[in-house]
């Protein structure tokens, strides 16, 4: 199984930024499991929604040519929490690409108020050293055709991989079940 903590795209500007959608819903199991009697998302799934987000843009950069992994998170403040009926919105810069991977500044905001402040650090797996031995696409959450098709679903007309064009979303919502989000917008 999957988990996709982001249910869709609002803007993807290749090698730029990228904006992200998550709708918080009391059908969530993991929202009665951490506190029972106080149904709130864990912060560790608020941070992996932002690092999917930030390793899309950081993949799709270089045309998912490389595994991108999760290297660290040097920083990152809360400001608040999250509960059923939240919207979320994930907003990650490109701050720095480079062969060894790339920086993003991560940001949540939650009903339109700042939630978190983050920068997430992403390693790409090096073919050439035997890193990339044993690790084959099922031990990762995404594949690149996985990648793109999530971005086409969110986006409906999504062309071609990275280079630096400009693909914004503009407030297009899926209407299948494909990333979790039940046809929510």
């Amino acid at each position: 199984m999957r988990w996709i903590w982001i249910d869709h795209f609002d803007e993807f500007h290749s090698g730029q930024s990228a904006r992200a959608v998550k709708v918080v819903s009391v059908a969530e199991d993991h929202l009665h499991e951490q506190f029972p009697g106080y149904p709130v998302m864990p912060h560790s799934l608020i941070i992996e929604g932002l690092a999917q987000t930030g390793g899309i843009l950081v993949g799709e950069a270089n045309d998912f040519s490389e595994k991108v992994v999760l290297a660290k998170i040097p920083k990152v403040t809360f400001h608040d929490h999250a509960i059923a009926g939240d919207v979320l919105h994930y907003e990650v810069e490109l701050v720095e690409l480079r062969g060894e991977g790339g920086i993003v500044d991560a940001k949540v905001f939650k009903n339109g108020e700042l939630m978190v402040e983050s920068e997430i650090v992403f390693a790409h797996l090096d073919k050439s050293r035997g890193i990339d031995d044993g690790l084959s696409a099922k031990n990762f959450v995404f594949t690149k055709d996985h990648l793109m098709g999530l971005l086409r679903m969110a986006q409906g007309s999504y062309q071609g991989g990275g280079g630096g064009a400009s693909r914004g979303v503009e407030e297009t919502h899926p209407t299948s079940d494909a990333v979790g989000n039940n046809g929510r917008p």
